[in-house]
């Protein structure tokens, strides 16, 4: 994404020969999210943000530089919390220890790419779903409960469709979705990264 002037003049160049036939929408940047971590028992949705303001007022954070999103549980039981800050906020809160009640908080970055469970494919949901089946291993047409294919035939759907739209840079394509350092899923990360302020 280009600089706000490039951006303006691109969308003025474009009212001045499109007039009424187009209309003219830039893409905001989204706030970044930040997880914390291992939040006690006490904390709700309803008082989250005003416990991390009042514990924290050496951060000179206001009110309306954070949102709570959600409290999710771990496997390990533990309760971490994700709130939407503006870019200052997340600075001060990165290079800071977040106190809550009496426990002392790690914050990170919070980062989710969406998967479909159905077509295993970025950035929609198994509900809004227009693809067919795809076994995530193997991408074979039919369920993960199905597939009988050993580690040596998986195949990963959105390398497959990575490759065939970058011919001269191909990317491997023999493992399963559910692989951290797949090319695709690094390249979603790195567009999220480039779409937040």
């Amino acid at each position: 994404m280009g600089s706000k002037e490039e951006r303006e003049r691109i969308s003025n160049r474009i009212i001045e020969n499109c007039g009424e036939e187009l209309k003219v929408k830039v893409q905001e940047r989204r706030n970044p999210r930040l997880v914390i971590h291992t939040i006690p028992e006490e904390v709700t949705m309803e008082n989250a943000t005003n416990v991390i303001l009042q514990q924290t007022s050496d951060t000179q954070l206001d009110e309306g530089d954070l949102q709570d999103k959600c409290i999710y549980r771990t496997k390990r039981n533990l309760r971490n919390l994700v709130i939407e800050v503006i870019p200052h906020a997340r600075k001060l809160i990165m290079n800071t220890r977040i106190k809550i009640e009496w426990v002392i908080c790690k914050a990170a970055d919070y980062i989710q790419i969406s998967r479909c469970f159905k077509c295993s494919r970025y950035n929609h949901r198994f509900a809004d779903c227009r693809g067919e089946e795809t076994c995530p291993p193997c991408t074979g047409k039919h369920k993960l409960g199905e597939c009988t294919s050993s580690q040596n035939d998986y195949k990963y759907i959105n390398c497959m469709t990575y490759n065939k739209y970058n011919p001269r840079k191909t990317i491997c394509i023999n493992h399963s979705s559910l692989d951290k350092q797949c090319a695709s899923l690094q390249a979603q990360l790195k567009k999220h990264e480039q779409n937040t302020n």
